[in-house]
């Protein structure tokens, strides 16, 4: 069982560095440029400390203002994404570098194509494979062709897998960057009709809410961990806050009803930290402007040191 695994892991705890993407480049609706600033303000650097971590704060990236106009030869914003995703690129580089685990605070989900470009030029350096948890409502491979908006937070793992413009698919190590049958999505529940084929023809491997309906979220888990633990090497994990059912997570752009409830979130989050698994992290999409009271910001750090190990009591190996 995957919950096993930690037992394989890396035996010191991580030494952490938040990094900030401050951009809704990719998104259509503004807003997710000011998530990371609502994450420090729940207090995600404390809460970590807190917890016993090395945690340090390099601060956010630089990048182009959002211009806010339509496609252009079916993409919103390329240049800006380019720039943008660039420096995500080379900042959760930097930081595997150092020996650091990278958490990616964004901003928009197109940035993603930087953290996953990132961390493909790190494992290659390293000659490893490299897998990927997606915790989202939407499956995020769409593509100029078959995109309804041109908005690019829709198309990271296609872009990844090597469907888009060069000045993205070139940004990793090689071309593409990412195999998607080494993509594990959870949540998922909405996705575009063309969209659609695209998914089932990739390979990935898609555990959608009807799969959590029907099994529970802590089979699903299971089953998706021991797919990640079977495939080894580093395993990023990218979590979009519209994964959460918009009852307990209003802070996003994109809300899709449905969704995880507050405890098969906090139970999605035990067992990955159970699992020993993880080793870079992207908190993506939340949009203080659609939050109340900067609730989604709370429950996301909440959710996070679940993540991290936080447990309601302490548990051993035979407990779990």
């Amino acid at each position: 069982m995957a919950k096993n695994a930690a037992k394989d892991s890396i035996a010191s705890p991580p030494k952490i560095s938040l990094i900030g993407a401050p951009s809704d480049i990719g998104a259509g609706h503004r807003g997710g440029s000011m998530g990371p600033e609502a994450l420090r303000v729940a207090g995600l650097l404390q809460a970590l400390t807190r917890m016993g971590y090395d945690v340090e704060d390099r601060g956010n990236l630089n990048g182009p203002i959002n211009p806010d106009t339509p496609p252009v030869n079916g993409y919103r914003h390329l240049p800006e994404t380019i720039e943008w995703c660039t420096a995500v690129r080379d900042g959760v580089y930097g930081i595997l570098k150092d020996g650091r685990m990278p958490i990616l605070l964004g901003g928009d989900h197109a940035l993603a194509i930087g953290s996953l470009s990132g961390i493909a030029t790190y494992c290659a350096e390293r000659g490893e494979d490299y897998s990927v948890l997606w915790l989202d409502a939407h499956a995020d491979y769409n593509t100029a062709d078959v995109s309804p908006s041109g908005n690019i937070h829709g198309m990271p793992l296609a872009v990844a897998s090597g469907y888009g413009p060069e000045g993205l698919t070139g940004l990793g190590p090689k071309t593409p960057f990412l195999n998607p049958k080494r993509v594990v999505q959870v949540g998922i529940r909405s996705v575009d009709s063309i969209e659609k084929k695209l998914v089932v023809a990739s390979g990935m491997d898609v555990h959608d809410m009807r799969r959590i309906d029907e099994n529970g979220m802590r089979q699903t888990m299971s089953d998706a961990l021991d797919k990640l633990a079977s495939l080894g090497g580093h395993v990023h994990v990218s979590f979009d806050v519209d994964f959460l059912d918009p009852s307990i997570a209003p802070g996003v752009g994109t809300t899709v009803p449905g969704g995880p409830t507050y405890r098969e979130a906090q139970l999605c989050m035990e067992m990955i930290h159970d699992s020993g698994l993880m080793r870079s992290l992207d908190l993506m999409e939340l949009n203080p402007a659609y939050d109340v009271k900067n609730a989604t910001a709370d429950l996301t750090v909440d959710l996070v040191e679940s993540l991290f190990g936080q447990q309601i009591l302490s548990r051993t190996d035979s407990a779990l």
